[in-house]
Order: C-alpha cells, then structure tokens, then sequence
C-alpha cells in the first residue's frame, strides 16, 4: 500500500473506533511509538509493546464521552491528523485533551507513530 492508501484506511478504521485493528493490520512488527517528555506513558518499541501500553491505557479509562480523529494530511512517507477525547479516567475528573499525531509508513506499513500534546 502506498502512504495514501495506508492514511487513508487508518482514517476509515479510526471512524469506527477500530483502533486494535488499525494496530493489527497497518503496524510493521517493528513498529516504534513515541511520547512526548510529560506523557504518562512510556514509549513503546516493537507491536506487542504499542499493544500494551494501548490496553494499559485503556485501563486507566472510567468512561469515554466522545473522541475524533480528523481526516489525514499525506506527506511522502508520513502523514499526520489531530485526534481528540473526552474522557474520564478513573479517580480524575472529566476532561477533554487534543493531539497532533504524525506516523512514518514504509513497504506499506506503519513504521512510526509520534505524539505531540
């Protein structure tokens, strides 16, 4: 898949909630995941770890009100979108934080995912 192909069913995933599947499916085995300095999670090297730390996360969530990820930007290998939710974690209270999140894909797969928040 192209870089475009590629954005673009990450997109069409994302629209369902599917994020485990965009992980399965578009993900190189080697793939590398990386925070920002003040994220609460680690990063994260190789598909097994982006999937655990993605649960890991996942279990810190009381109650999802809402998220989106907007439609991708192609920019040779990479491209980037803003996502967004409105959550509560447990013992905190509701909130609602945005990111950029730009990825590198190469022989059709997602290589690279970065966050910016």
């Amino acid at each position: 898949m192209t870089t475009q192909q590629v954005a673009d069913k990450f997109y069409e995933l994302s629209q369902l909630g599917a994020f485990d599947k965009i992980q399965t499916e578009l993900y190189s085995r080697g793939a590398k995941s990386i925070e920002p300095a003040h994220a609460p999670f680690p990063n994260a090297e190789g598909i097994d770890a982006i999937i655990q730390k993605g649960k890991q996360f996942n279990e810190t969530i009381a109650e999802m009100h809402g998220g989106y990820t907007s439609a991708p930007i192609v920019a040779g290998n990479f491209f980037s979108c803003t996502m967004g939710m409105d959550v509560t974690f447990k013992g905190q209270s509701r909130t609602k934080f945005d990111e950029v999140a730009v990825y590198e894909v190469k022989d059709g797969k997602i290589i690279l995912e970065q966050f910016f928040f």
